[in-house]
């Protein structure tokens, strides 16, 4: 799907660090990058964009235990609760009506499963993150003392877009190794109606999740996503978060020297927040039912200290 598109060399890929930078551009100590185009301005725009009241997720359902380390822990009633006779609240020696489950949850959410943010702290180039700090800001102990997913702890609440490739294509997906690239989101946003704008979020639906859907989860490494010529078009369209159907870049990406450009550019030159594996069936069937490609999008990371994101469950609301 490259014939007849512009398509950047690798060292014009990797001197994207340098022209697409946004280090210094909000400051020496800014950690929150692109989510600065998220103005109030544009939450109230967001807002106008609800004409019809219906809300979809745009999140994978998290399996367990497949996809967590699970405990649960039941009591029927407080008195049989392990220390129950040592608590402060003497009700709970003998209360026999009032029971609880509770349960311990292990969960790796980076990867290529389960919908989550990433922070800028995620990806290191050379070394460094966002804004030029260190690698060695992250702790193995205490996570990341910078960029980390905390800085978006008010929420990501924005007019989201979502561009349907797959559609525009007339295909049912797009197979694994073809990239979007900026012409596919203009002829998009032709057909759609609809143009992204500065702090918009722009979710870009390849059909993967039709296909996951259909015939379970993929194998192996290649995918359907963003090519990094699309990462100029970003930046200029001053968009302040991206999310796919995949884990983002096509893969194989096509630079030897650049595994996944879109999050390295992405992450540490451009400050860019990333929304991973969004299954996007439900909103798009709803768009194209309802004639909207936009919407107002609440994305709300659990505030881990110090961690590089979060798995989230992003809403659309039309």
């Amino acid at each position: 799907m490259t014939a007849g598109r512009p398509v950047p060399t690798q060292d014009e890929v990797l001197g994207y660090f340098r022209t697409l930078s946004n280090w210094g551009r909000w400051g020496d100590d800014d950690e929150l990058g692109t989510l600065n185009h998220i103005t109030d301005g544009v939450r109230l725009a967001a807002a106008r964009a609800v004409r019809h009241g219906r809300s979809v997720s745009c999140a994978w359902e998290v399996a367990a235990p497949r996809d967590m380390e699970r405990s649960t822990t039941t009591c029927p009633c407080a008195a049989d609760m392990p220390g129950a006779e040592n608590m402060p609240v003497p009700g709970f020696h003998a209360d026999r009506r009032w029971g609880f489950s509770s349960e311990r949850l292990g969960i790796t959410f980076h990867g290529n499963t389960l919908t989550h943010v990433d922070s800028p702290c995620h990806i290191f180039w050379d070394g460094t993150m966002y804004n030029g700090r260190p690698h060695s800001l992250v702790d193995a102990d205490t996570g990341s003392a910078w960029a980390a997913v905390t800085a978006a702890a008010n929420g990501i609440i924005t007019r989201g877009v979502l561009l349907d490739i797959a559609r525009v294509r007339d295909v049912p997906w797009l197979e694994p190794g073809q990239g979007v690239f900026p012409a596919d989101l203009e002829e998009a946003e032709r057909r759609q109606g609809v143009r992204v704008r500065s702090g918009d979020a722009v979710l870009l639906r390849t059909g993967y999740g039709r296909m996951r859907h259909e015939a379970g989860t993929a194998s192996g490494f290649a995918q359907a996503g963003w090519h990094a010529s699309c990462l100029p078009w970003l930046r200029d369209r001053e968009v302040a978060l991206i999310g796919a159907d995949t884990p983002q870049d096509v893969q194989p990406s096509g630079y030897g020297d650049v595994l996944m450009p879109v999050h390295a550019v992405g992450l540490v030159a451009m400050g860019l927040w990333l929304l991973d594996n969004c299954d996007l069936e439900s909103c798009a069937t709803t768009a194209a039912e309802l004639g909207q490609w936009d919407f107002h999008l609440t994305v709300a990371p659990v505030r881990f200290a110090g961690t590089s994101g979060s798995p989230v469950n992003p809403i659309a609301t039309f």
